[in-house]
């Protein structure tokens, strides 16, 4: 598994709650966070998924999601 950061645009407890709920059957949610507290809203994640999936899952969720780093 590997560890990646995507910066989001997510603002709230009820954004994460939204990009969790598109997560769910994907990603465990001991295996990735989102720091609201940056300016880049960094979620970090540590799965199997391709960048293009994650970014697809969040895309879902009505949010924004690009690669960093």
């Amino acid at each position: 598994m590997e560890t990646r950061k995507f910066k989001t645009n997510a603002k709230c407890g009820g954004c994460v709650a939204k990009i969790e709920a598109s997560l769910h059957a994907a990603v465990a949610r001991d295996q990735w966070d989102i720091d609201l507290t940056t300016p880049d809203r960094v979620l970090t994640i540590t799965c199997d998924l391709s960048d293009d999936d994650i970014v697809r899952l969040v895309t879902a969720a009505g949010f924004k999601a690009e690669k960093i780093g």
